[in-house]
């Protein structure tokens, strides 16, 4: 009986026990699972996800989509490898003028196929300005600012004024004025605007000035005859002056002889005078 009673409590408080952890269990507020994190905005201008200043353009304009054609002249012509070094060692930054697959497409047929491969990489140069401009700071442009591209007469240029809440941007080629689109990359040291027209540089499209005629082939010069060098052996006359000199000494010989005729006779008059 005894035994019993002892089974019975141990199993009571084994029971007792359950209960109160399950209880316990119960009451203890669970442990909230770590949220996964939301993505982060592609803000315009994040070039990378880590926060780095954007200094790839190329991996900027191919993200954002509709620059196919430029990047592949950016790349064509080297014009990428070179922004790239600037960026990445930069006090002042760049900003670049960006034309659309559509600027490409809207060109007059033929317009690029004349230029050399130096004038493309001018062409290139001409989309970026040497130092980082955000939106308002182009807003307060009055006056014609520098590009990367130069020629014998010094960088291009464009002429930039504001236009409402945008810019005008104009090259100086008739109808070759644009306005920003949109902002593609606005972080330091790179600013990107997408345009919706090829920035022309006045300096290759522009009027080119007349080619000058050549000039008139000299006259011929007349040779002048060459001096003789004096020596000590006298030299033979020339043809003409022989001629002369015979014609000179046969009239002093018809001359002399003429003499000699009229005094013999005056000396035969004089003889025969006498004799009679």
């Amino acid at each position: 009986m005894a035994s019993a009673s002892r089974v019975l409590l141990v199993a009571f408080l084994l029971a007792t026990v359950s209960v109160m952890a399950a209880a316990q269990k119960a009451v203890a507020p669970a442990k909230a699972k770590p949220a996964p994190a939301a993505p982060a905005a592609d803000a315009p201008g994040a070039a990378t996800a880590d926060g780095k200043p954007p200094t790839d353009p190329i991996a900027i304009l191919k993200k954002a989509g509709g620059f196919t054609k430029f990047c592949d002249l950016l790349e064509q012509t080297r014009v990428d490898t070179q922004l790239k070094a600037q960026l990445t060692d930069s006090y002042n930054g760049l900003t670049i003028f960006a034309p659309t697959d559509d600027a490409f497409d809207s060109l007059k047929a033929g317009t690029l196929n004349g230029l050399s491969s130096q004038d493309q990489i001018q062409m290139m140069l001409y989309c970026v300005l040497p130092r980082f401009y955000s939106l308002s700071m182009l807003g307060n442009i009055k006056d014609k600012v520098n590009t990367q591209a130069s020629g014998h007469t010094g960088p291009y240029k464009y002429a930039i004024k504001p236009s409402g809440n945008n810019v005008n941007v104009s090259t100086g080629v008739k109808g070759n004025n644009m306005l920003l689109n949109s902002v593609v990359s606005k972080d330091f040291p790179l600013s990107i605007y997408s345009v919706d027209k090829v920035p022309l540089p006045y300096e290759l499209f522009g009027p080119q000035p007349p080619t000058p005629a050549p000039a008139p082939a000299p006259a011929p010069t007349k040779s002048k005859p060459k001096k003789k060098k004096k020596s000590g052996i006298a030299e033979a006359p020339e043809a003409e002056d022989a001629d002369a000199t015979a014609d000179e000494t046969k009239n002093a010989a018809s001359s002399l002889t003429g003499r000699w005729v009229a005094a013999l006779g005056v000396l035969a008059a004089a003889v025969l005078g006498g004799a009679f």
